[in-house]
C-alpha cells in the first residue's frame, strides 16, 4: 500500500502556523533586504503644487525634513531612494502625526510628482481596511512640467509577478482589476497565506507604476514604485499596526520576476 501520509513540517496545508494570521511586524521584519540603497537629500528643498490647488513643501536638513501642506506641518525623519537617475522615492514615517505617513515620488527631468497619504483609522470597521490612502498628482518647482500627468492606470490588469524581497520573503501578485489584487506568500512566515485586497495603480512614467494596497484582515497598507522597465526592481514602504497595537513604519523593496499576463477577450474587469 502506498503511504499517503503528509508531513505537517513540509506540507503548508497542514502547517499549524496557518491557523494563526501573522501580524504586520512579524512578516515585515527583513523585507527591505534587497531594497535599493538610500540617498541623502540634506540641504535640498522641494515645493509641490497638488492637483487640488493645494501645496506641499519639503526642506531637508540632515536626516530630518521640515514639511508643510495638506492642512498640517511638522519636522520628521525621511527615507529617500533614487529609483532611477531622475526619479526619487521619498517617504516620511511621521512622528509628528501618529498613525500617518506621506510618500512623494518626483522626477527631476519631467518635474512631475505624486503624493500619497496613508492613515490608520482610530477604530476598525468590519469589511473596510483600517488603513486608508489619499492620492494627488503634482508638479515640482524644478522647472516646466513635461510629459504625461501621473494618474490611475489599468496597465497592470492581468499581469502576474513574483517579488523577492529577501532570502526569506517571496510573494506572488496577480493584478485582478483596477480596484483589487490577489497575493500569496511562497516563502516566509506567511507561507501559505494569501488574500484579495484593495489596490490602486497609477502610471508615473514609462515603465514606472505606483502600486498601493490596503489589507482587510490586518491593519496595514503599503506604497510601492514598481520599475517594470530595465531594472525590474520595486521600492516600497509599509504603515500598519504591530502586534502590540502600536503604529509601525517599515521600508521594503526587492526584485520583480514577471510570470506572464492574460488579456480579456470581451468583458473587462472594473
Amino acid at each position: 500500500m502506498t503511504d499517503t501520509t503528509t508531513d505537517p513540517a513540509t506540507d503548508p496545508v497542514l502547517d499549524p502556523a496557518l491557523d494563526t494570521w501573522r501580524t504586520y511586524d512579524e512578516f515585515a521584519a527583513g523585507i527591505d533586504t534587497f531594497r535599493l540603497p538610500g540617498v541623502d537629500l540634506d540641504g535640498t528643498a522641494l515645493a509641490l503644487s497638488l492637483d487640488d490647488g493645494s501645496a506641499l513643501t519639503l526642506r531637508f536638513d540632515g536626516d530630518r525634513v521640515a514639511w508643510e501642506g495638506l492642512g498640517a506641518s511638522g519636522i520628521d525623519p525621511y527615507d529617500a531612494v533614487a529609483v532611477r537617475a531622475d526619479v526619487v522615492f521619498v517617504n516620511l514615517p511621521l512622528e509628528s502625526r501618529e498613525r500617518e505617513s506621506l510618500t512623494v515620488v518626483y522626477s527631476t527631468t519631467s518635474h512631475r510628482a505624486t503624493v500619497v497619504r496613508s492613515r490608520i483609522a482610530a477604530e476598525a470597521v468590519e469589511g473596510v481596511p483600517q488603513v486608508g490612502q489619499d492620492f494627488w498628482a503634482a508638479t515640482t518647482d524644478g522647472g516646466e512640467p513635461t510629459g504625461e500627468t501621473p494618474g490611475p492606470s489599468r496597465d497592470l490588469i492581468g499581469k502576474r509577478n513574483v517579488y523577492r524581497y529577501s532570502p526569506h520573503h517571496l510573494y506572488e501578485h496577480v493584478y485582478i482589476s483596477s480596484q483589487r489584487y490577489a497575493w500569496q506568500c511562497l516563502e516566509g512566515v506567511q507561507r501559505g497565506h494569501g488574500d484579495m485586497d484593495l489596490s490602486t495603480v497609477w502610471r508615473f512614467a514609462d515603465g514606472l507604476y505606483l502600486f498601493c494596497f490596503r489589507e482587510f484582515r490586518i491593519a496595514v497598507a503599503s506604497v510601492w514604485l514598481h520599475d517594470l522597465g530595465y531594472q525590474l526592481m520595486t521600492t516600497g514602504v509599509f504603515l500598519g499596526l504591530a502586534g502590540d497595537g502600536s503604529a509601525e513604519h517599515s521600508r521594503a523593496g526587492g526584485h520583480i520576476y514577471p510570470l506572464g499576463s492574460v488579456t480579456y477577450p470581451d468583458a473587462q474587469p472594473v
